[in-house]
């Protein structure tokens, strides 16, 4: 007998809050464990695979600020302000 497993894929991006101002792309995919290393986030970037408000970007250095929607694979994660 075969058995099927899905994932229920979530309703809008996962909010991520970050406690600075900004956050650059490629520490951002590390952060929330998008990636495991620095190299991968540069290699994922720089070959157009992380788009960024539903824009490709292709800089890992883009900062960005709560608000900023980063999409990779399936996933899609939202930057969100750290509450006090």
């Amino acid at each position: 007998m075969k058995v099927r497993v899905t994932r229920k894929q979530a309703d809008g991006p996962v909010p991520v809050a970050i406690s600075t101002e900004f956050i650059k792309l490629q520490d951002f995919l590390k952060f929330c464990n998008a990636v495991s290393s620095g190299g991968l986030a540069k290699n994922f970037v720089q070959n157009g695979q992380v788009t960024v408000n539903g824009q490709v970007e292709t800089r890992r250095g883009r900062k960005l600020y709560p608000g900023d929607v980063v999409g990779f694979g399936p996933n899609q994660w939202q930057v969100a302000a750290h509450e006090a």
